[in-house]
């Protein structure tokens, strides 16, 4: 084997848990490591239903789609103004000759 080229182990790696603090020792290439969901607080292993809401995605899943409903609403009260339009564009042959 060629020396020199593999990583460093550490054998004493302190792992902290941003959502609940927790912390256990490990093995690894970094010194130290940090999570944000860990064994003791994730939904999977507690058996508890909540949200994990990372980086605030929830928030930005519910304005997404608060906005497209705004926009299919908005979109929907053209298509139907159009639709005005053309109705009242539409003329058969008989009533243009009628007219003139």
């Amino acid at each position: 084997m060629k020396k020199q080229i593999h990583p460093q182990v550490y054998t004493d790696v302190k792992v902290t848990c941003s959502a609940c603090g927790n912390t256990f020792i490990t093995e690894s290439t970094k010194e130290q490591l940090y999570v944000e969901v860990c064994s003791k607080c994730h939904p999977f292993y507690t058996g508890e239903h909540r949200f994990l809401d990372v980086k605030g995605r929830v928030d930005t899943f519910t304005k997404k789609q608060a906005f497209a409903k705004q926009y299919r609403a908005s979109n929907q009260t053209k298509k139907n103004k159009k639709q005005v339009k053309e109705e009242k564009k539409i003329k058969s042959l008989r009533e243009l000759l009628s007219e003139s």
